[in-house]
C-alpha cells in the first residue's frame, strides 16, 4: 500500500515537473500602437514619435515570457511646432549625429526575462540602437490586450554622443541631456 501511494506522488511530481504549456505569440498590431520619445536639452526640449516595424509578446498562460519589437527609424518624426525648422530637425536626428537610419534603418528591443511585479512585469530585455546592444530594466504594464512602459535611453551608450556635455567641453545651452525619453503603448 505504502508503495503504491509512493508511486502515485512520485508520478504526480514527475509529470507536474515536466509538464509546460506552450509559449503562445501576441502580434502587435502595429497601426493601433504608438511610441512617443521626448529629448531635452539645457533650454527646452523636442518630442515626436516612431513608429513600430512589428512586434511580439510571448505568453504562457496568463504570463509574459518574452517578446521582441523591431522600430522603423525612418519613421521618426518631431510633433513640436517648429514651422521651416521641423525638416531640418528630423534630418539631423536621421542623420549620423544622431541615429543614422541611412546605415541603421531598424531599432530592436528584445525581452530576455520577466517576472511578475505589483501591477504588471519587471521587463529585462536587450535594446539595439545604431548597432550597439545594451541591457535595460523596464516596468511594463498589461491591462487585456494593451501592455504600456515608459523608459529612458542612455543615447551615448549606443554612440550618439552629439552634443552630449559628457564628451564635448563649453556646449553651455547647447548641451542635450544624454537620456531620451519612451512612452509605449502597445495593442496586441
Amino acid at each position: 500500500m505504502k508503495t503504491r501511494i509512493f508511486t502515485a506522488l512520485l508520478a504526480l511530481i514527475v509529470t507536474g515537473a515536466f509538464a509546460t504549456t506552450n509559449p503562445i505569440k501576441k502580434e502587435i498590431k502595429i497601426k493601433e500602437s504608438t511610441i512617443t520619445w521626448t529629448g531635452k536639452k539645457v533650454v527646452g526640449s523636442h518630442s515626436g514619435t516612431v513608429n513600430l516595424k512589428e512586434g511580439t509578446l510571448i505568453m504562457e498562460g496568463d504570463q509574459l515570457v518574452g517578446g521582441e519589437f523591431v522600430v522603423d527609424m525612418t519613421s521618426l518624426v518631431t510633433t513640436d511646432d517648429l514651422g521651416d525648422s521641423k525638416k531640418s530637425l528630423e534630418g539631423h536626428l536621421k542623420s549620423d549625429d544622431f541615429f543614422g537610419v541611412n546605415k541603421f534603418p531598424t531599432a530592436t528591443f528584445t525581452i530576455t526575462g520577466a517576472a511578475k511585479s505589483g501591477d504588471g512585469y519587471s521587463v529585462a530585455g536587450d535594446m539595439t540602437i545604431k548597432g550597439i546592444t545594451q541591457s535595460i530594466k523596464v516596468h511594463m504594464t498589461m491591462n487585456g490586450n494593451t501592455a504600456s512602459t515608459k523608459l529612458s535611453i542612455d543615447r551615448t551608450k549606443h554612440g550618439i554622443r552629439y552634443g552630449s556635455s559628457s564628451f564635448i567641453d563649453g556646449l553651455k545651452d547647447k548641451a542635450i541631456n544624454n537620456e531620451f525619453e519612451l512612452v509605449v503603448n502597445l495593442t496586441f
